[in-house]
């Protein structure tokens, strides 16, 4: 207890520690679909596929992964947004034997490419709308076939036919396959769940490449075993207290492409049968608000975008959308203000707390009792199982007391393997078991956790991942561009946005609207500057690496300052 002083503050009922079954991951939708057979496993737009539809449909479609020539080990795509068609893809690769590589449709031909080729994968399963894009990067990658989906697959008959009618073909959804290529449903009607291929898949099996930046900027893929995710989805599990196995219902209003969504979102409510309520664009807030109103959800993993978007909106605040079923939401990705959670509370009856966790740990360490005491600025307790050392920046290896600030090291059963073909970033990375996170934080003496600045210098706009380096690159490939510097600063909406620092070329001109122009053509909307600052020169070390940390402080002080003038 004195090393692990956070137990003593767990809510009553949360255990110390957890059995783990030896499974692979799927064998927990195999599970709740023979507890809970009828219940809904997704609820879209008011279409539901019950756990038996969808364990049933997972199985086909594992046959026809097998007959396209998916392997055990081989890493297969997902490139989709929340959807009924994402759960059944995923499932279905993990009973092929496959990796899942799931990628954020948000993203760019350019940024894509990169993964496709880092990942080796050949097959991916696709939403219509996006077939051209992916088709237009197939000749630089390793793919050989696309596996199409439309969204209007898996919506309730008068929207589909509305669908069919209004949207279809002008939101790109309406698509000819190329040769090679194959429709999702033509795949599975092929097959019965018997033919799903009979493999021996076990928990130390690789299960999912979960793309990252590193501390270079790089993307890179941490690896999780069956066991990671496993463990995870009942560390979660067991956080939450007032719930009832198969009856609860969960808002899936954060991206499944990313760990958080996948693991706290849908594999938790997978393993507990919990029904999932799909919001294929978690920013149409008006999407989210009616769904909540309509479907009465218990659970709503989220940022704190995302909930303060509710709490300012003017229907929200007319008393327009009911939202009293919330009971849990546990937010994440980035810091939650003290503001934020007491509104969204009294708007809702319902509890919101601060958790954290990384890709490297799929997905979540820590997070505050939902019953018991928050602390403001805390990520909160370790989950179980989870040990913590705060450890000394200066030599990495010695242990701080509670209240010394150093680097946030974790051992736990949820760690990853390691990161995909790099093996210097693994071995710097994970040292004997331990997994050395890069955020530099603190521990109280009753066990919180506070993240006090990144030893990384990631940037979390909303929610979202921006590595300043990749976004530097491309301001630096624009002709009138000199140098540039890009950073996270503060943002009272996001938490944190991307800035831009540029320095122009001598008789070159440019503006910001220009520099933010060309970087849509190239980035992920969330990676765009939403500012930018024409600077005569830029704060260097003395070998020319442009000072990004000066920058940020440069910006606080006039933000302070600015403040004082007011």
């Amino acid at each position: 207890m004195e090393k692990r002083p956070w137990l003593k503050h767990y809510d009553p009922g949360i255990p110390h520690t957890i059995e783990y079954p030896s499974v692979p991951l799927y064998e927990l939708l195999e599970k709740s679909a023979r507890n809970y057979p009828d219940a809904a496993c997704t609820i879209f737009k008011g279409a539901k596929i019950s756990f038996k539809e969808m364990n049933e449909l997972t199985d086909r479609l594992a046959a026809g992964l097998a007959e396209l020539g998916v392997k055990k080990g081989d890493p297969v795509g997902i490139f989709m947004p929340n959807t009924p068609q994402f759960v059944l893809a995923f499932y279905a690769i993990l009973k092929a034997g496959g990796i899942v590589v799931a990628t954020n449709p948000l993203y760019t031909a350019r940024e894509l490419e990169h993964q496709l080729k880092d990942s080796g994968v050949e097959i991916m399963l696709v939403m219509s709308n996006f077939y051209k894009m992916v088709k237009s990067v197939q000749s630089k990658t390793n793919l050989k076939t696309l596996v199409v989906t439309n969204l209007k697959e898996t919506l309730p008959g008068i929207t589909r036919l509305l669908f069919t009618l209004v949207m279809e073909k002008k939101g790109g959804h309406r698509v000819d396959l190329e040769e090679g290529d194959i429709w999702l449903q033509d795949l599975i009607a092929r097959y019965t769940p018997e033919d799903r291929p009979k493999l021996d898949i076990t928990a130390n099996d690789l299960a999912l490449f979960q793309y990252s930046g590193g501390t270079t900027g790089i993307s890179k893929a941490a690896i999780a075993a069956h066991k990671n995710l496993v463990a995870n989805t009942l560390q979660i599990r067991a956080m939450i207290t007032d719930f009832t196995e198969g009856d609860e219902i969960t808002l899936m209003a954060i991206p499944m492409f990313h760990v958080y969504g996948m693991v706290a979102g849908m594999s938790f409510s997978v393993a507990s049968g919990s029904s999932m309520v799909m919001i294929p664009n978690p920013r149409d807030l008006e999407d989210v608000l009616s769904s909540i109103d309509k479907f009465h959800p218990t659970i709503y993993p989220g940022v704190p975008t995302m909930y303060n978007a509710i709490n300012v909106h003017p229907d929200v605040l007319a008393g327009k959308y009911d939202l009293s079923s919330i009971k849990a939401c546990i937010s994440g990705s980035a810091p939650l203000l003290r503001e934020t959670k007491e509104t969204f509370e009294a708007l809702t009856g319902g509890k919101l707390v601060e958790g954290y966790g990384l890709s490297e740990a799929p997905t979540a360490t820590h997070v505050n009792p939902l019953l018991g005491e928050t602390r403001t600025g805390s990520i909160g307790l370790p989950l179980p199982d989870v040990d913590c050392r705060i450890v000394s920046l200066d030599d990495g290896v010695t242990d701080l007391p509670p209240g010394e600030i150093g680097e946030l090291a974790i051992k736990s059963p949820n760690v990853m393997v390691g990161y995909h073909n790099m093996p210097t970033e693994t071995a710097n990375t994970l040292r004997d078991e331990w997994l050395f996170t890069g955020d530099i934080a603190r521990m109280d003496e009753d066990g919180y956790f506070y993240i006090v600045d990144r030893k990384k210098e990631l940037i979390k706009p909303g929610g979202y991942q921006v590595w300043p380096r990749e976004v530097e690159e491309v301001i630096a490939d624009n002709p009138h561009v000199l140098e540039v510097g890009v950073a996270g600063i503060p943002d009272a909406y996001r938490g944190e946005t991307v800035k831009a620092w540029v320095v122009l070329k001598e008789g070159e001109s440019a503006s910001a609207d220009d520099i933010r122009a060309w970087c849509k053509e190239r980035l992920a909307p969330f990676k765009v500057p939403t500012s930018v600052e024409f600077r005569d020169e830029l704060p260097k070390t003395t070998v020319g690496k442009v000072l990004r940390r000066e920058l940020v402080q440069q910006e606080h002080e006039k933000m302070k300052n600015e403040g004082s003038a007011e």
